[in-house]
């Protein structure tokens, strides 16, 4: 049984939550980027897939310790090399600005991440080329990539129309050779997270057996995923706290830098930095450390960050014959949601009519490929 419509609706809501879930992290006062992207992490990798999957799903515990080795190792794996294209990130900003950056490693994720899976296990062909469904599925997948195409024009307008000195802000750094490079390397890195839910089919054919509902099927592949991605960011954070000295602040020690650090994204959390630049402050800047107030939206961060895969698979599901397609839908719905939050926070005041258009026109582009995506797999559903 699925419902690739109401699957439409819960990847929208997951994309809604990646778009949404770096503005409790304003809040925080006096901590180092590393220092509450690691607390916050802790509620994103560990604590709420633990959590739900326990609550959501049946003897979530027996069906880890069932799963074979080599499935928990290449679905932990890929969740490893996700955490590495996620930092990366920051230097494709860095080299080739955000718009150009973004445009170059979403395309690359949503490609990858939507494709590679069906080519690996020779299904392109039969169930993608050869059908009706997996045609309108492709057509959408290409609509989705000229979103994105049209979606980083609109950014390029907008920061040519800047002046020097805001372009020096923007891209410190510019070097297109190098960013090119950069933003292959974080968009194919950022796809492992399709490879890693993809490794995991047989975790969810293991919790359908121990009888939870298909609904929840791949919340305990996510507890195996994002522990991989919890391991990158945790050595990363960690190292920085030493190099930075800034490991005292988890227990409410001043030092280091505050908030107003490098802020690292992931090619499928964006545009986290530009939001959490501009949401407005709750409260000026404390003279101590508000610890319990920095865990606590930290915690709520943390959380938010989490069910945008939630919603994930909720949302894939749905998608009975092309599982594969919720790649997609899930970036096209981040980049929606980002842009209206973008748009909400007044981002783009100032931009030319010609910016806004090509804003606009990537915004219809993109929720048409979302409506092609869902209709393609409406026509698998009822074809079976």
């Amino acid at each position: 049984m699925s419902n690739p419509f109401l699957g439409l609706i819960f990847h929208w809501i997951g994309g809604l939550a990646s778009a949404s879930f770096y503005i409790p992290y304003r809040g925080v006062k006096k901590w180092a980027w590393e220092t509450y992207w690691l607390a916050g992490g802790f509620f994103s990798w560990i604590i709420a897939p633990w959590i739900l999957a326990s609550i959501m799903t049946r003897d979530l515990p027996a069906v880890l310790s069932e799963t074979s080795g080599s499935t928990l190792f290449w679905t932990y794996f890929f969740g490893v090399l996700w955490g590495l294209g996620g930092l990366t990130f920051g230097l494709t900003m860095r080299y080739l600005g955000i718009s150009l950056g973004m445009a170059v490693a979403l395309g690359f994720c949503a490609a990858f991440g939507t494709l590679i899976p069906p080519i690996f296990h020779g299904e392109f062909a039969t169930k993608i080329l050869g059908t009706t469904s997996g045609l309108v599925i492709l057509l959408g997948v290409g609509v989705c990539l000229a979103g994105i195409g049209v979606s980083g024009m609109a950014g390029m307008t907008k920061e040519r129309e800047m002046s020097e000195e805001q372009k020096r802000a923007v891209i410190k750094e510019f070097d297109f050779k190098k960013g090119i490079l950069v933003a292959t390397f974080s968009g194919i890195m950022s796809a492992c997270f399709s490879y890693g839910l993809d490794a995991g089919k047989p975790i969810k054919a293991l919790t359908l057996e121990h009888g939870t509902a298909q609904l929840w099927q791949g919340l305990p592949v996510l507890v195996v995923v994002l522990l991989g991605g919890f391991t990158t960011n945790f050595i990363w954070c960690v190292f920085l706290n030493f190099r930075n000295g800034t490991g005292g602040q988890y227990f409410g020690a001043q030092g280091g830098h505050g908030t107003e650090g490098p802020i690292l994204e992931t090619a499928i959390d964006a545009p986290a930095e530009e939001m959490a630049r501009q949401a407005p402050l709750s409260s000026p800047e404390p003279t101590r450390t508000p610890l319990l107030m920095n865990y606590l939206f930290c915690a709520l961060a943390g959380t938010l960050w989490y069910f945008q895969f939630f919603f994930y698979t909720m949302g894939e599901s749905q998608m009975v014959k092309y599982p594969f397609s919720s790649w997609t839908l899930h970036m096209s719905s981040i980049i929606i949601f980002s842009s209206l939050w973008g748009l909400a926070l007044k981002e783009w005041r100032g931009a030319s009519r010609k910016a806004m258009t090509f804003l606009i026109l990537s915004l219809a582009v993109l929720i048409a490929s979302t409506v092609v995506i869902g209709y393609g797999n409406y026509l698998a559903a009822n074809a079976q």
